[in-house]
């Protein structure tokens, strides 16, 4: 019988290079949010995956970009901070870089300092020429000793099992740090607030969701007349100025309702059950600033 083997695996890259799609994809559950703008992880979240001989605990990690609030600050700070605790670095980057950017080579030079074992990512293959590929392999090869480079569209199932069977791989005999039923260690409260926050990234206008802030004000669950479970969910989505708030809201209240309707049929889905949610939006001028909320997207 072949031994247990179990680790942590961080994913790191830049903003919008794909990592939670990627995570979703190993996963084999939505639990990172996806938008197609930047900066959408704001905590490192934690997806599960048990398979025969091992469970692979990742952590995807806020994107690196340039800090302009104490926010992005903490953001930064946890993307690092996950890289010493790992026992392997899934690093992803852009097919159609043509050279080592800024923000890839302060991973890289992070990922040196740390000598973890790393596996090179190079996501949306189906975008560039083969030798183009073939160069940037080259290039990045000679500045780390990788144990794997595996080129990929994370959009596309067939290298789910390429990447998991690497990882596995590569980490050492060790027990199930978590239950082999569950998937992400977020509570059902961050997952609902994850969920109306992807809906804002996706429905509003670019400069909006950024400044967005949610949080699940009350979450319980009761029968209903007919006897099923259902929860209650009441959530506040804080702003930076009333401007935006207007636009959260929409003419009529048409907007709120659209970003509560597709967030409940979500929950619905991610949850099992039926999803009772109110939404309310509210004006917090300085929350990027705020100590007592920034700390809330510290690594634990």
């Amino acid at each position: 019988m072949k031994e247990y083997k179990s680790g942590f695996v961080t994913l790191i890259g830049r903003t919008n290079v794909g990592k939670s799609t990627l995570l979703n994809l190993l996963v084999g559950e939505k639990i990172a949010v996806i938008a197609n703008k930047v900066q959408t992880t704001r905590t490192a979240i934690k997806g599960i995956v048990n398979r025969e001989n091992s469970q692979i605990i990742f952590i995807d990690t806020p994107g690196i970009h340039k800090p302009k609030t104490k926010l992005n600050e903490t953001m930064i700070e946890t993307s690092f901070a996950s890289i010493i605790d790992s026992d392997v670095i899934l690093f992803l980057i852009e097919a159609t870089s043509e050279d080592i950017g800024k923000g890839d080579r302060i991973i890289l030079d992070k990922i040196k300092e740390s000598k973890r074992k790393a596996i090179l990512i190079i996501n949306k293959i189906d975008l560039i020429k083969r030798e183009n590929l073939l160069k940037l392999i080259n290039i990045y090869s000679k500045e780390y000793n990788f144990e794997a480079v595996i080129p990929i569209s994370a959009t596309n199932s067939k290298y789910k099992n390429i990447i998991l069977d690497e990882i596995e791989k590569n980490l050492k005999p060790g027990p199930a740090y978590y239950d082999i039923e569950e998937y992400t260690d977020q509570t059902l409260r961050q997952l609902a607030e994850e969920t109306i926050r992807e809906k804002t990234l996706c429905l509003l206008q670019d400069e909006v969701p950024h400044g967005i802030y949610v949080e699940t004000e009350k979450m319980k669950q009761r029968k209903t007349k007919q006897n099923e479970d259902i929860y209650d969910i009441e959530v506040t989505i804080y702003c930076l100025k009333n401007s935006h708030k207007g636009i959260i809201i929409g003419k009529n209240g048409e907007m709120l309702k659209k970003i509560g309707r597709s967030a409940r049929i979500d929950m619905e889905k991610n949850f099992g059950v039926k999803v009772n949610l109110k939404t309310w939006v509210k004006v917090k001028e300085d929350w990027q600033e705020n100590d007592s909320i920034v700390g809330k997207f510290k690594l634990k």
